[in-house]
């Protein structure tokens, strides 16, 4: 005979429940660069910013550069995490920290706008 029965019930699996944070994050990556060219389009638009440009007058100071750099950079670390990190509320985590990096970094190349 058989040594080992077999299990009385099947693994229980959350029904429709997928982990889509790997999708997210990626979509969001790619789509940072997009938005990026998106936004200095807008700014060039503007009348002030492509006059600051092109004769250098009226120039306004946004907010620092470096503030886009380390956002930005915060924003490639957490996408790794968010692509590598084997737990699920790690990924989650990351997703939301790439998020909020991004944002920031747009809001940053926005501020000369104003």
């Amino acid at each position: 005979m058989n040594a080992t029965a077999p299990p009385a019930t099947p693994p229980v699996r959350a029904a429709g429940h997928r982990d889509r944070s790997r999708l997210w994050s990626g979509l969001s990556a790619a789509l940072f660069v997009p938005a990026v060219l998106a936004a200095v389009v807008l700014l060039l638009s503007s009348v002030r910013v492509s006059g600051c440009v092109t004769y250098g007058v009226q120039c306004a100071r946004g907010l620092p550069g470096w503030l886009f750099l380390w956002s930005a950079g915060l924003g490639a670390v957490a996408f790794v995490v968010a692509m590598a990190a084997p737990a699920l509320r790690v990924r989650q985590a990351a997703l939301g920290v790439q998020l909020l990096a991004e944002c920031t970094a747009l809001l940053v190349i926005l501020s000369y706008y104003a």
